[in-house]
């Protein structure tokens, strides 16, 4: 029968017939993993700058709830043309440390709230920051507007 259908459908059909003396392979085809993987580190390629996008803030506003002050805080605060108060009086930056001492009585471990305009830059409130810390106060509280309104 198969000399009569032909040179190929003969093979066809020995081919068939002989499929038992075929062996057989157990390989992965790994191309279609590949290819999965690398669609897939392409997408994170992509999404990953997009994860880290700088938000603007505005710093001054929280709506954290208020915390319970002390009958008499001591305020230092920042304004806009980079003069520092102690309480109610401007003091010189020369005076800082020694004002802020009689305020507090000399204690150190007294917390100190510090309040700035919203023009004062960061850099020149964590000079501030940075002179409160040398004069030895470690307890600092940054002050804001209530922003839950």
């Amino acid at each position: 029968m198969a000399a009569k259908l032909g040179g190929r459908a003969a093979s066809a059909l020995r081919s068939r017939s002989d499929a038992g003396d075929l062996d057989v392979t157990h390989e992965i085809n790994v191309t279609p993993f590949i290819d999965v993987m690398l669609v897939l580190l392409i997408i994170f390629m992509v999404a990953a700058p997009l994860a880290t996008v700088d938000i603007g803030v505005d710093l001054p506003a929280t709506a954290a709830d208020p915390q319970p002050r002390p009958d008499k805080p001591v305020f230092v605060t920042v304004m806009p043309d980079l003069s520092i108060a102690v309480g109610e009086d401007v003091v010189a930056r020369d005076a800082f440390s020694t004002s802020l001492d009689t305020a507090t009585k000399g204690r150190k471990d007294e917390r100190i709230y510090l309040r700035a305009d919203k023009a004062v830059s960061y850099g020149d409130l964590m000079e501030v920051m940075n002179t409160l810390r040398n004069a030895g106060y470690l307890k600092v509280a940054l002050v804001g507007l209530d922003g839950r309104n």
